[in-house]
């Protein structure tokens, strides 16, 4: 659900604009976020909400630098601003729409993709919409290379099902899957916003990581 726009979010993001959120200008960065994060690994999280995994991950890992992408104006703000609060030079926010990642970025530039908790899209006529079809799979792999990885947390097992199906058809390597992430081996080291609120309900977060050959 699309958000109202709160008047004084736009002029807050006034104060944001380009030190931690880009809205425009994107097509002239393609190619150069290296300069703007010179000898950090580049990631990027599609759908960053506000901003909990990004800037927890950011804080843990100074040698990375953190993309988010937001496509809500509102929200997109909240990320930017926990990111200037803490004073990181290793985020930046994009308020945007992933679907428009190949005229950001260029093939091979991004090294890491975060998914976490994307809009699950339930209308089967509606599956070209999720984040992890085949589609957005072919994006992916541009904008990786060969060993990019990609990580993905849902808590929606139909999604994570389907997600799992799309991995496979599409031939990447899947080397983690569980469907009870924190009671697995594999490593968890920021929960967003909306994973810590349902996992203390005690619905399991399923988890996958690729590798794109």
């Amino acid at each position: 659900m699309r958000l109202r726009r709160k008047p004084w979010i736009t002029e807050a993001m006034k104060e944001l604009q380009d030190e931690y959120v880009y809205f425009d200008g994107l097509a002239e960065k393609k190619g150069h976020w290296q300069e703007i994060f010179p000898e950090k690994r580049l990631c990027l999280e599609i759908g960053c909400g506000k901003g909990r995994f990004i800037v927890g991950m950011a804080e843990l890992h100074p040698e990375k630098a953190f993309i988010g992408v937001e496509s809500q104006h509102d929200i997109a703000y909240y990320p930017a601003r926990k990111a200037k609060e803490a004073n990181l030079d290793n985020v930046k926010v994009i308020y945007g729409n992933a679907e428009h990642l190949e005229e950001w970025f260029e093939p091979g530039e991004i090294k890491e993709i975060y998914l976490n908790f994307s809009d699950p899209w339930p209308k089967a006529r509606h599956a070209r919409r999720r984040l992890t079809h085949r589609n957005f799979l072919e994006k992916y792999a541009r904008l990786l290379g060969t060993g990019g990885h990609l990580r993905f947390k849902t808590d929606n097992r139909i999604l994570f099902d389907f997600s799992v199906e799309e991995f496979k058809a599409f031939g990447v390597e899947i080397i983690a899957l569980s469907y009870d992430l924190h009671n697995s081996e594999y490593e968890n080291e920021v929960q967003t916003e909306y994973e810590k609120r349902f996992s203390a309900l005690g619905t399991p977060i399923n988890f996958c990581e690729i590798v794109f050959k």
